[in-house]
């Protein structure tokens, strides 16, 4: 609304009362509520003006505000507001009767450790407008016993979380969603937040990306609710590091960039927005961002880690970017070796035998964190080795399952990714699943060499992916492989 003859044309199109406030104001600063005549909804929207850079007017909803705290999808608190209002006594005017029962309550202050503020009338318009609704100034003397109304909204310091009704509760959650905020407080007005929002025409007015905190840790009555420890375990988890998924890859260039670009499928198909950094480029889903430049790519891998809309981030490390730069991370969850390359052409960084290439690549099971997984070719003659470096769980892939240090590892209850038989088994201790019911699909086995599909598996399953994920993403990536490279 432009001015306050659209406020009251909008409130006689909408049908009284309505309610008047700032489109970005808040704390509830400039709303009027009820309003049922044209007077009441000019001096709402000079109010509501003051409070914020335009004024809307809206169907006013009966019943009494609450406040819903939504993080990760979920409520996980609640409270209901309260009138504010003082009691006349015939001898004090209205500001000292606010200042003898309202600011005298220890909870109000100017702090924000204070969940109320001290309230003085010739500051807030919007409680210039109640009083003038009821006849009275902030100089008036009410008369002894009267009640009067200085706010109708806001207070909301009375926790009602173990009342809400699980549909309010979804309902709120899919607002925020809906949004875009995995942390939102959801403003709705019903009449008995136990009964389903809609039998009661309740309705969401707001949805405030930066919800206060303090009513749902002090609330004037009710539990206490712990909301800083929800906010801080939705960011990190229960026991998290604040960590996104990272996996590197390390091998010879055959065999790393396929396994990146095939584990960076899979974990999109389990709806994980995935970063890749390879020797094909930088990745962002399915969209290639950049070029990988090789003066530039430990610049540019870092990104991902940096964008805050990657779920998951996947590097294929090759020994020179060891050499020339060092890892872009400095722990994964999931380190892959495929093999050990050779030390042709590390000359200028004084490799020149293939002995010295031990050294380089178990850098990459060396920063697996202990809770990550390196996953391991059991081929490799020196796979034990590295196998021992790991400061989590190793999972080993190959095609014989008569090898002594998938044996060993298998007696031991560890995992292991076997292709025997034309079967694709994921192997724990004495236990075997195949992923395949019917044998792998020929058209599987013909996108990718065995070691990449086995890499590939391995990874997925140290990710705890579903196995259905594991299965659907592999016929799909192999049949778009297949037919690009046809084309």
């Amino acid at each position: 609304m432009d001015n306050a003859d659209e406020a009251w044309e909008a409130a006689q199109d909408i049908g009284l009362p309505v309610a008047v406030k700032p489109i970005d104001g808040n704390h509830g600063r400039g709303v009027s509520l009820d309003l049922m005549t044209e007077d009441d909804v000019r001096a709402a929207y000079v109010a509501a003006e003051r409070e914020g850079s335009g004024v809307i007017v809206e169907r006013c909803i009966p019943g009494e505000e609450h406040r819903l705290l939504i993080v990760g999808g979920r409520m996980v608190a609640a409270t209901r507001g309260q009138t504010t209002q003082v009691v006349g006594d015939g001898i004090h005017h209205m500001q000292q009767l606010v200042d003898l029962q309202l600011n005298t309550d220890p909870r109000r202050g100017e702090e924000e450790e204070f969940p109320l503020e001290f309230i003085t009338l010739s500051k807030e318009q919007h409680m210039l407008v109640e009083l003038q609704r009821q006849g009275l100034t902030p100089e008036s003397v009410p008369e002894a016993e009267r009640v009067v109304r200085i706010q109708r909204h806001g207070n909301l310091t009375h926790d009602v979380t173990d009342l809400v009704h699980p549909d309010i509760a979804d309902l709120a959650a899919t607002a925020a969603r809906v949004v875009g905020l995995d942390i939102a407080g959801v403003d709705l007005v019903v009449t008995d937040i136990g009964q389903p929002l809609a039998a009661q025409r309740g309705a969401i007015v707001e949805v405030n990306a930066g919800p206060g905190l303090l009513m749902h840790i002090k609330p004037e009555t009710g539990t206490p609710r712990p909301v800083g420890k929800a906010i801080v375990d939705n960011l990190f988890g229960p026991n998290g590091e604040g960590r996104v998924p990272v996996i590197g890859v390390m091998g010879d260039v055959s065999t790393t960039t396929p396994v990146a670009c095939l584990v960076a499928k899979l974990l999109g198909l389990a709806g994980q927005h995935t970063g890749l950094a390879c020797a094909n480029g930088l990745f962002l889903g399915s969209r290639k961002v950049h070029e990988l430049p090789s003066q530039r790519r430990w610049e540019w891998s870092q990104r991902l880690l940096i964008n805050r809309q990657v779920q998951a981030a996947v590097f294929d490390n090759s020994p020179r970017d060891i050499l020339a730069d060092g890892l872009v991370y400095d722990r994964c969850q999931v380190g892959v070796v495929t093999n050990i390359p050779t030390a042709a052409g590390l000359e200028e960084f004084y490799i020149t035998q293939d002995e010295q290439m031990f050294n380089i690549v178990r850098t990459q099971v060396d920063v697996v964190l202990s809770t990550g997984v390196a996953v391991i070719n059991a081929h490799e003659p020196a796979a034990a080795e590295l196998a021992d470096l790991c400061d989590g769980e190793v999972i080993y892939f190959g095609k014989d399952d008569t090898l002594t240090d998938v044996q060993d590892h298998r007696a031991q209850g560890g995992r292991a990714v076997l292709l025997l038989g034309g079967q694709l088994q994921l192997v724990t201790g004495d236990q075997t699943r195949v992923l395949f019911e019917q044998g792998v699909p020929s058209y599987v086995q013909q996108a990718w060499a065995d070691d990449v599909l086995l890499a590939s598996v391995a990874t997925a399953w140290a990710l705890d992916l579903p196995l259905s994920v594991i299965r659907a993403g592999l016929e799909t990536a192999a049949l778009s492989a297949l037919t690009a490279t046809a084309a």
